[in-house]
């Protein structure tokens, strides 16, 4: 059987490595960020076929935790008091607990990354998935500038292949 795969990234850890988004958290413009990381890896989801849940710490935050999902992947908000890390931990081992699920856990806190591996997680780090993702873009770039958007041909001859065909027809 195939395994489903599976990708728990730690939303905020991966913005506040990432080249496109770094500044954005630096500044607190956090709305923007997530939105530009969420939109990116919706892409490299669909392009990898993968189930991504983005969990971001929501501790701080009074409230119950929130989930939705947007585009093809998962977004959670950890409920007060619970940090992204917990959950993601747990998801990871629950996750981990099927034959059928490859599992791995994006994030560049260490003590995280040692934790969902021995869970049986693998460990993608923060530069490492976006590496991953903008290769994603660059040959998603490269595949769309390859093909041909002019106006549909209705007919299988060119002007020249028609012309030709023409003139053997006059010499019948």
């Amino acid at each position: 059987m195939k395994k489903h795969n599976i990708l728990l990234v730690d939303g905020y850890n991966m913005i506040a490595f990432w080249q496109e988004t770094r500044q954005l958290f630096k500044t607190n413009r956090l709305d923007e960020a997530r939105e530009l990381l969420l939109r990116k890896l919706n892409h490299y989801a669909h392009f990898e076929h993968l189930d991504i849940v983005v969990v971001f710490d929501a501790q701080y935050v009074p409230g119950v935790r929130q989930r939705y999902d947007q585009y093809k992947i998962s977004v959670v908000f950890t409920e007060e008091d619970e940090t992204a890390d917990s959950y993601i931990e747990r998801t990871a081992a629950e996750l981990n607990q099927s034959a059928l699920n490859l599992v791995s856990v994006a994030t560049s806190d260490l003590n995280e990354q040692w934790t969902v591996f021995s869970q049986g997680a693998l460990r993608v780090s923060a530069r490492e998935l976006e590496q991953r993702v903008n290769t994603v873009k660059s040959d998603l770039d490269r595949m769309s500038s390859q093909i041909d958007l002019a106006t549909p041909k209705l007919r299988p001859w060119n002007d020249d292949q028609l012309g030709k065909l023409q003139n053997l027809l006059k010499d019948l």
